[in-house]
């Protein structure tokens, strides 16, 4: 079959690869309808994190099982279903805790499991599924094809933007900043309009995604950056900041821009994958009460309750997908997005 494999810094190839097979009465086999590239992804095509041998890469996809150990259950053969960017049994503490990003049993797609079998990175044309009972989310039936977009959504980003809202304790009535206009930063704005907040700022440059922020919920937009842009954040709140700051970019920079965007007492929730040494300034939180939230986003604990209302159409993140591409020009799609030239980019067979 093929797969996506990342040589190095700009360096994306689909390879031959080994069909998958099961190594354990746990796995599913999953063909898959529609895989794509991430924001984070983007962190090793540029080299800021080191490439130290080829290996598979991706972690967002959704898709027909094919195949399942003798000991699965809650996915059979035929099902259409939600892939998380992790594996994880949904049993352990930490799951059943709401933190399935640290299952005392899951991994990572293109590493090992526990056992040393690979978990195949999630761009390419079949998966090995480990855990697939706690791992795989099904649909009540296979979905129409323009719901695969927003479906595929709940692998990560939806889920992500969601986390950060959450995390920022986004509630009826809040006023929200928004710091990232990517594909999660897009899906915390739609996250904090699902939860009721009052006013959303989206803080973009460009003027494709601030029109999907809008439609998303936003209220308002600002371009500024920096000094300049915490100026114009307090100018829209009373001079003080918002209730919540949701931080969606992973930067030292982004950081410092949304805790000096958040008010006294208010709390920036946050799930930017971090890189540049971003230092949290303890005397500044801890002299104005600002909290600071989140981490890596449990998107498998959230599919159950945002999966509803994706299949009834109130909520349609998949907009944040402005191309596809088939897998054969999956370099072409790293390219788009490190160019921003997309937003996000969808996969297909």
């Amino acid at each position: 079959m093929r797969a996506t494999v990342i040589y190095g810094p700009k360096d994306i190839r689909l390879d031959e690869v080994a069909d998958p097979i099961l190594t354990g009465v746990t796995d599913a086999i999953v063909r898959v309808v529609a895989a794509c590239v991430c924001g984070s992804d983007l962190w090793s095509y540029r080299g800021i994190t080191e490439t130290k041998q080829p290996h598979r890469i991706g972690h967002e996809f959704v898709g027909i099982v094919e195949e399942i150990g003798s000991s699965v259950s809650n996915v059979t053969v035929g099902d259409f279903v939600i892939a998380p960017f992790y594996h994880c049994d949904m049993e352990c503490i930490n799951c059943r805790n709401g933190v399935s990003t640290s299952c005392q049993h899951g991994g990572w797609w293109g590493s090992a499991d526990r056992d040393g079998d690979l978990a195949d990175g999630g761009q390419g044309e079949r998966i090995r599924v480990p855990n697939a009972d706690g791992t795989l989310f099904a649909t009540p039936t296979v979905p129409s094809d323009d719901l695969i977009p927003s479906l595929l959504t709940l692998s990560d980003v939806m889920g992500t933007g969601h986390h950060a809202a959450i995390s920022a304790g986004v509630g009826p009535g809040s006023t929200v900043v928004v710091v990232g206009d990517g594909a999660v930063g897009l899906c915390a704005v739609l996250a904090a309009k699902r939860l009721g907040a009052s006013r959303i700022v989206a803080m973009s440059r460009h003027a494709d995604r601030q029109a999907i922020a809008r439609e998303f919920g936003a209220t308002d937009i600002v371009e500024e950056r920096g000094d300049d842009g915490v100026e114009r954040i307090r100018e829209l709140f009373d001079g003080i900041g918002a209730d919540c700051v949701l931080e969606c970019v992973g930067t030292k920079e982004s950081m410092d821009q949304a805790i000096r965007s958040t008010r006294p007492g208010g709390t920036v929730g946050y799930v930017g994958v971090p890189h540049g040494g971003s230092e949290l300034p303890i005397g500044t939180l801890f002299g104005s009460n600002i909290g600071v939230r989140g981490g890596v986003a449990p998107v498998r604990n959230y599919v159950e309750e945002l999966l509803p209302e994706v299949l009834a159409g109130t909520i349609n993140p998949g907009r944040v997908f402005d191309l596809t591409l088939p897998l054969s020009e999956v370099a072409e799609a790293y390219a788009a997005m490190d160019e921003r030239r997309a937003t996000k980019v969808m996969l297909t067979p």
